[in-house]
């Protein structure tokens, strides 16, 4: 399978994992799991394609269970999903990148989960910077994490290493140097 074949079901696995299993049929359990005999079977590809699908994404969005019998999206849900993730501590500062016509709402309101079920934020600049160019002129937003965790926020750490947490208050938001 080439990179853009590989591309495309990635990014439709996306759809349907995080955000629309409807738009197949497909039902996933209260953890996001679903049946990769389904999904294998509904984009007519092997089980040798979609675990090369799942190994070579570059951001490591899926994760396939130990037997292989089921998969699901490793963080950016719209929908209800229990990840099972457990609260930790995060570093300092983590970062988020986003477009720079979003700066003036994020000072006022702070940085919103939106649609989905929570911020996400990156312990480096340069996948902050990634995030950010796919809305535009990428701004990087320094978030002060250690103290939103002295204030009592909690974050969770992906699979994939993705930051999340509910809400970033105004007061812990400044812009990198």
């Amino acid at each position: 399978m080439d990179k853009k074949q590989r591309d495309k079901i990635s990014k439709f696995l996306s759809l349907v994992l995080r955000h629309k299993p409807e738009e197949i049929g497909l039902v996933l359990d209260n953890e996001g799991w679903a049946d990769t005999n389904i999904i294998t079977e509904k984009l007519e590809i092997s089980m040798e394609d979609l675990q090369e699908v799942v190994v070579l994404n570059d951001k490591q969005r899926f994760v396939l269970s130990e037997d292989l019998s089921k998969i699901r999206a490793n963080q950016g849900h719209s929908i209800k999903a229990d990840l099972k993730l457990e609260p930790i501590i995060p570093p300092d500062v983590l970062y988020h990148g986003t477009a720079e016509r979003n700066i003036d709402s994020i000072f006022n309101k702070g940085l919103l989960k939106q649609e989905r079920n929570h911020v996400h934020l990156s312990a480096d600049t340069e996948t902050a910077t990634r995030v950010g160019m796919r809305y535009g002129k990428p701004v990087i937003i320094e978030v002060l994490t250690r103290e939103m965790h002295k204030a009592g926020h909690v974050f969770y750490l992906s699979a994939n290493n993705v930051w999340l947490t509910d809400f970033v208050p105004p007061a812990f938001i400044k812009m990198t140097d």
